[in-house]
């Protein structure tokens, strides 16, 4: 019998457990650690900062519904990897011992890169975990009250830049709303070299599309932008030209501020030598397997993927929702070949599928494959992308809740977007 860990219990690690214990069967077990008890939709966070959910209708308890499929559950901090001997030391001295392990740790948030950054000890709101976006909305209500500037965007080498188009739009449909966006300027600054560039160098005319919408909702914005500090209601912002050169030096004063930091590697996963970029990023190969540790395996944002390309203030690449559930399949189909003597058979597929709500309408985009060139380069947006991330919100809580496998990108939403089934 094997014992198959899945470290993190996220939107990549809780459908990779119940994948796993189906695949494999009972004769193996399969164990999940997490450092909280508690499963949390991350996608939906920016619409709880402004107040449009609350925490009981995107968190859940795990344990009893992964208890309930076979599965062991420990909510506890992991601290260390003892990749050479097999074992992972906790919070508190336990100690796990796995013949695979899953890494599925998402990030760790760098707000300790840009001073006076992050929700904690910092000047800015995050969106990133639900607590964070609980307290940006305690943060958005005193706004209400006072209002004034607004900035919203992205730190030097954030990954993922949806949220914060998200968020600006989320916000602004909220005050107009409340019959308030008259006196709240907005500001929406990014370390892209470019409105739309997301990470991916763009997607169709995702630029065209973005830089309308910001115009047309009366949002500033600043791009190629290195935060260097923030202090109480000020942000101090270099602006470059697209050849590295200082254009502008911006002091920005707010009421409020959201700002996505930098992703690195949690600590435990950093600290393995040879496991990580240096970042702390999981090196992988083609089949989602360390190269150094051979029965480690990685998914979602914690791998390491370069850059699209090379921008002037650092981005990276972000980790959508179908690159992650393609990233699950191949462990699990690979994990269940060696443990039954065949060669490793399954690739992921690194396409990048995203819906991103607008507070009333929304854009999806698809980039297949992730990096240029592509066969599809694609961005749409309309009030049915909208609905169809609630529509999305709904059945994944539901799908996590329930233990189901089903692939709900290639079930749904490439269905949807009428695209079928990719290779």
């Amino acid at each position: 019998m094997a014992h198959i860990v899945v470290l993190g219990a996220g939107t990549g690690g809780l459908p990779c457990a119940y994948e796993l214990r189906e695949s494999l069967g009972r004769e193996h077990e399969v164990t999940v650690i997490n450092e909280r008890d508690y499963f949390q939709f991350v996608p939906s966070n920016p619409w709880v900062a402004v107040g449009w959910r609350d925490r009981s209708s995107i968190t859940f308890d795990i344990r009893p519904h992964v208890e309930r499929k076979g599965i062991n559950f420990i909510a506890k901090r992991c601290d260390r990897i003892d990749a050479d001997n097999n074992k992972l030391e906790l919070d508190g001295g336990e100690v796990v011992e796995y013949d695979y392990l899953v890494i599925a740790t998402g990030p760790r948030l760098a707000f300790e890169e840009v001073e006076g950054a992050g929700p904690i000890a910092g000047n800015t709101e995050s969106i990133c975990a639900v607590d964070h976006a609980l307290d940006a909305y305690e943060s958005y209500k005193k706004l209400l009250e006072d209002p004034g500037h607004v900035v919203i965007g992205a730190m030097p080498f954030a990954s993922c830049f949806g949220p914060a188009y998200e968020f600006a739009f989320i916000m602004d449909s909220d005050l107009r709303k409340r019959k308030m966006r008259d006196r709240v300027p907005m500001t929406f600054v990014t370390s892209e070299p470019y409105i739309g560039h997301l990470g991916l160098g763009g997607v169709g005319d995702s630029k065209g599309f973005l830089e309308s919408d910001l115009r047309n909702h009366h949002i500033n914005w600043i791009t190629n932008a290195k935060v260097i500090k923030v202090e109480s209601g000020k942000m101090f912002v270099e602006q470059f030209d697209d050849s590295g050169h200082l254009i502008k030096e911006h002091e920005l004063e707010f009421k409020y501020s959201m700002m996505l930091p930098a992703f690195k590697g949690v600590d435990a996963v950093a600290n393995v030598e040879d496991l990580c970029n240096p970042r702390g990023f999981v090196f992988v190969d083609s089949h989602q397997r360390n190269p150094t540790y051979q029965n480690i395996y990685s998914a979602g944002v914690c791998i390491a993927i370069p850059p699209v390309e090379a921008t002037v203030v650092p981005t990276g690449a972000p980790k959508t929702g179908y690159m992650i559930e393609s990233m699950v399949t191949a462990i699990v189909h690979n994990i269940t070949d060696e443990l039954n003597d065949r060669d490793l058979s399954t690739n992921a597929t690194w396409n990048a599928i995203c819906l991103a709500d607008m507070g009333d309408t929304g854009a999806a985009f698809v980039a297949l494959p992730q990096i240029p060139p592509r066969n599809v380069a694609w961005f749409k947006k309309g009030k049915w992308v909208h609905m169809a991330k609630i529509a999305f919100e709904k059945y994944f809580i539901r799908k996590m809740k329930k233990g189901t496998t089903e692939p709900i990108y290639e079930k749904y939403i490439l269905k949807m977007l009428g695209i079928g089934k990719l290779k």
